[in-house]
């Protein structure tokens, strides 16, 4: 897939408190430890990385595209379905395990609506619209996720999820070979949520993503360093991962672009910018490459602006000594923190050897003026979500291997 950018336009807010009654309750009584998933996928050519997690009992295997841009997880099921990409043998079944729609997980998830049942029995319905116009319908269900805990236990704690019978993709690109979105949100319907709830995990997602594919995903804090990571704010009022204000500098020196809010979204192949940002920036390198070999590549397709060679390249390593350092500075701690984003993770190398931009308008997709951080932006580096202690963080590390545990 060449592009995707899935974060959630469209999903009731759960903020509600939970009774007794939900299924959300203490699972086990000892300390929280931690669970580690291996990644597959890479930005490009595929556009997604994904976590491969057992469902049900016996437990049957689904590959989740993760997204910490929307909270709920939701599997293609067999109900029948409509719009499915997956045959219906590796599809859900549901086996009597709908969430009613008096159930006050379904109160939660249409907050601050109320659910449209008419009889309280009926099925606890939902629907999410991504802002790439992909969406998904069906009923809440409830199932056990196994887990292999860090710690060597192995836990089976029932989560609630989408049954998604009525999938929707946009046409400007093919469907994703996936079964559904891990959705790793910090809302109370997403998966990290849950776990906590159930006395797993602390209040901490991580990931991993490696450029050469692959990687690693983690719930708990066990594997975060205790040096080493940059920490940022996360704004508590915002359900999305977002940090800010911040400003851009270019090689170093101040581009004028100061108050920037960012939204860390795994759902997103690429990185985008409000339209002045990306203007500046593109002008910006422009400049630059006035006076290199490298060639505006019309033809080439892959991404808004690709540049060629004198012959093809098969590394953005090659070409990265023509192209600046972008940083982000964070201005919202009791110090400064800056993200750098290096050439390689701004740049791709498409399938006719061109070097293509990986920063993106996201005035053009109806952002507005937000600004998100994409898969492209934070390969190399775990990525640490820290709801605890409300802060995002990150350091370079070696996405390739999975940690000690």
């Amino acid at each position: 897939m060449i592009s995707r950018f899935s974060l959630l336009l469209f999903l009731f807010l759960v903020i509600v408190p939970l009774s007794k009654s939900s299924i959300f309750k203490t699972f086990i009584k000892s300390s929280p430890s931690s669970v580690v998933f291996p990644l597959s996928g890479n930005v490009f050519p595929l556009g997604y990385y994904s976590v491969l997690m057992q469902i049900g009992s016996p437990p049957k295997a689904f590959q989740f595209d993760i997204d910490t841009g929307s909270d709920l997880t939701w599997v293609q099921c067999d109900a029948p379905c409509s719009g499915c990409t997956l045959p219906p043998n590796l599809q859900y079944k549901p086996k009597g395990n709908i969430i009613p729609c008096s159930n006050p997980i379904c109160t939660a998830l249409h907050w601050p609506n109320k659910p449209h049942c008419p009889n309280p029995q009926e099925q606890c319905d939902y629907e999410v619209k991504y802002a790439d116009q992909g969406s998904s319908m069906g009923a809440l269900v409830t199932d056990q996720f196994p887990l292999k805990l860090v710690n060597g236990s192995f836990m089976q704690p029932p989560v609630a999820f989408g049954c998604g019978y009525d999938q929707s993709y946009p046409s400007a690109h093919p469907p994703p070979a996936t079964a559904g979105v891990l959705g790793l949100g910090r809302g109370k319907i997403g998966l990290l949520t849950q776990l906590v709830s159930a006395g797993l995990t602390r209040n901490v997602v991580g990931h991993c993503l490696s450029s050469k594919g692959g990687g690693f995903l983690f719930f708990g804090d066990n594997l975060v360093p205790s040096i080493g990571v940059a920490w940022t704010p996360l704004l508590s009022q915002d359900n999305h991962y977002t940090t800010g204000p911040a400003d851009l500098l270019f090689n170093g020196k101040p581009t004028g672009l100061k108050g920037l809010k960012l939204i860390f979204d795994t759902g997103s192949s690429y990185t985008y910018f409000n339209s002045k940002a990306y203007q500046t920036i593109i002008n910006l390198i422009g400049n630059d490459l006035k006076v290199s070999p490298l060639k505006v590549a019309k033809e080439d397709k892959t991404l808004p602006i690709c540049w060629k060679g004198a012959k093809p390249f098969k590394s953005v390593l090659e070409v990265k000594n023509f192209f600046k350092t972008i940083t982000i500075n964070f201005t919202n701690g009791r110090r400064n923190t800056q993200l750098y984003l290096a050439p390689e993770l701004y740049l791709i190398v498409s399938k006719t050897g061109n070097v293509c931009l990986g920063l993106l308008n996201g005035s053009e997709v109806g952002l507005q003026n937000s600004n998100v951080i994409g898969d492209i932006s934070m390969q190399g580096l775990m990525m640490i979500y820290d709801n605890e202690k409300q802060q995002l963080g990150w350091v370079s590390s070696d996405c390739n291997k999975l940690p000690k545990t």
